[in-house]
């Protein structure tokens, strides 16, 4: 996802309060995504969803048919999917059989007329219908979005990441819940489109009625998307340093060609970036996909929402369509196993943007970005806690680390990248990423790693033991802050970190003309400095660390915003 700004997309016409207020309220397991998995989802794998979607905008109704091919690694006594309980279910057949069912809160549960045994396969179909849950404030909170173009024309878009697939299908609503295969057939009014996962199979049209019809590889379960409206595409072609071709492709509201074309025109050097420094793009085989939507964006694998409304900024490049497509390769072909892992998607995608900026420009716009994403931290919740989270829990500041995810995550990257070196931190992520150090396209799947996957890569890599720095970093809410103490020709340095975690992070001083490495061993070091000679502490801003300076703007900031209110 992105950051979390109070941002909204301009010039669309949606649902107003009082339709959103008409809406049954979702249940507390529908809600929530990321919750740990039935035992027999456990045992379930999708081996194929093949869902078809009938969208009518005008009564904004949805209808679904959803046949899902399912494989057991034990035995079961019971289908279980989620599906939010608000859709009228139509009919529920096992292996072509009715089968009775029950779902009160949104965990649907199907009866089997006998167990099946491990290793056995068996195939769920669920027709159902109704209104889908509507996003008041896509793609903060999950659901569809109802919109009309500027030209009062249907548009229509998902987004669900933060509540799960359960709002449009049933599905294994938890990030390892990914189906083997996806086959979508998306029903609109003609001549409206619909841009989605994958390959496109082909297009059909009846009675005043057009079907698409989607394919994609394992994708990650929020980023099945329905995305509706009268698009028009540009196509191109990439030429990949690692010798394939990749199908480029932006579907775009009609009447915004010259700005779709501008933006066309960054695919290419953001591919570049990433298939240099990372490696080879995931979805090769199928596309990299971009579409304009009515909310601000979400990173579904192969058609990435844009609603940035085509904005310049002073980076010279689209930072929203920049974060999103980070979103490929964290997110998608690497998906973390419980949201506590979360930094693993926002994090590293969030330190792509300052990452990019050095690949074309150089160190200072680098650095730009860092200082910009150090201003905003807000410390209130560690990162990681050690225990199964919802990705609620996680991205609201009020219970989680919220936007440190982002930001803290970026700065964190930036600070192990120094301490490692690039060699290492790159191999690291490579492997993070992709199981190998040396990717090929074809010769990788999408994989799923936690934090303590990470941690027990670096170490490996770099022959040391570097959890200490992740403690003190992801496991703790305060920064580790760098107390300088001057006693006559000597300049005492100490860590001093949260619950007195080891944190033996060497560090740089400029002391007059010289800057002096120093290592920190046990957290403590020292320097000679004469006394006429000044001091710098990290003068090339390496390391992550408290500064008081900044606490101090931020709570002046936070005391004005809050003056301009009363007045």
């Amino acid at each position: 996802m992105f950051f979390r700004k109070t941002l909204l997309a301009t010039g669309l016409a949606v649902l107003s309060c009082a339709a959103y207020a008409e809406q049954p309220e979702l249940t507390a397991t529908t809600a929530a995504t990321g919750l740990p998995r039935a035992p027999e989802q456990l045992a379930t794998t999708i081996t194929l969803a093949d869902l078809s979607f009938k969208v009518d905008p005008s009564v904004q109704r949805l209808q679904g048919d959803a046949t899902l091919k399912l494989r057991f690694s034990q035995p079961v006594a019971a289908l279980v999917v989620d599906l939010d309980r608000n859709y009228t279910i139509e009919a529920v057949t096992v292996d072509g059989q009715p089968a009775a069912w029950e779902n009160p809160e949104g965990r649907m549960r199907v009866a089997l007329k006998q167990p099946l045994p491990a290793g056995a396969q068996a195939i769920l179909r669920i027709r159902y219908a109704g209104h889908p849950h509507v996003a008041k404030k896509a793609p903060w909170d999950g659901g569809i979005v109802w919109a009309n173009t500027p030209d009062r024309l249907p548009w229509v878009a998902t987004a669900v990441q933060g509540e799960g697939c359960d709002l449009l299908w049933p599905c294994i609503d938890h990030p390892m819940g990914k189906p083997l295969e996806v086959v979508q057939h998306i029903t609109v009014p003609a001549p409206l489109v619909a841009a989605s996962n994958g390959v496109e199979l082909g297009v059909q049209e009846k009675d005043g009625w057009r079907t698409y019809s989607w394919r994609a590889k394992q994708p990650d379960t929020y980023a099945i998307a329905l995305n509706i409206g009268p698009y028009e595409v540009l196509k191109g072609d990439y030429k990949s340093r690692y010798g394939n071709t990749i199908p480029l492709r932006f579907w775009y509201l009609q009447g915004n060609k010259e700005k779709a074309e501008g933006l066309f025109a960054e695919f290419s050097p953001m591919l570049d970036f990433f298939e240099e420094v990372i490696g080879p793009y995931p979805f090769a085989d199928e596309k990299m996909g971009v579409v304009e939507t009515p909310h601000l964006g979400m990173e579904h694998q192969t058609i990435n929402a844009y609603g940035n409304g085509y904005k310049k900024a002073e980076t010279g490049y689209d930072w929203l369509l920049q974060h999103e497509f980070a979103h490929e390769w964290f997110g998608n072909q690497l998906t973390n196993v419980d949201w506590d892992d979360f930094w693993l998607h926002e994090g590293f995608g969030t330190y792509m943007q300052p990452l990019y900026l050095q690949w074309l420009r150089g160190d200072m716009e680098y650095m730009a970005a860092l200082m910009k994403m150090r201003q905003v931290l807000m410390l209130r919740h560690p990162i990681v806690t050690g225990h199964s989270m919802v990705e609620k829990d996680v991205s609201d500041a009020s219970r989680g680390p919220g936007n440190d995810v982002y930001y803290k995550g970026a700065l964190m990257l930036h600070t192990l990248r120094g301490l490692v070196g690039d060699a290492a931190f790159f191999q690291t992520t490579r492997e993070l990423v992709y199981g190998t150090d040396k990717p090929l396209p074809g010769h990788f799947k999408p994989r799923y790693a936690s934090t303590n996957d990470f941690i027990t890569l670096l170490n490996r890599i770099t022959g040391k033991d570097y959890r200490w720095f992740f403690d003190v970093y992801l496991r703790s809410i305060k920064l580790p802050a760098l107390e300088a103490t001057r006693s006559g020709n000597t300049l005492q340095l100490r860590w001093n970190t949260e619950g007195n975690k080891p944190f033996p992070m060497p560090v740089q001083v400029r002391v007059g003309q010289r800057v002096v490495d120093v290592p920190m061993s046990g957290g403590q070091g020292q320097v000679a400095i004469a006394a006429n000679e000044s001091f710098t502490l990290d003068p090339h801003s390496k390391v992550l660390r408290d500064l008081p300076y900044i606490a101090a703007y931020q709570q002046d900031m936070a005391e004005r915003a809050k003056a301009a209110e009363k007045r």
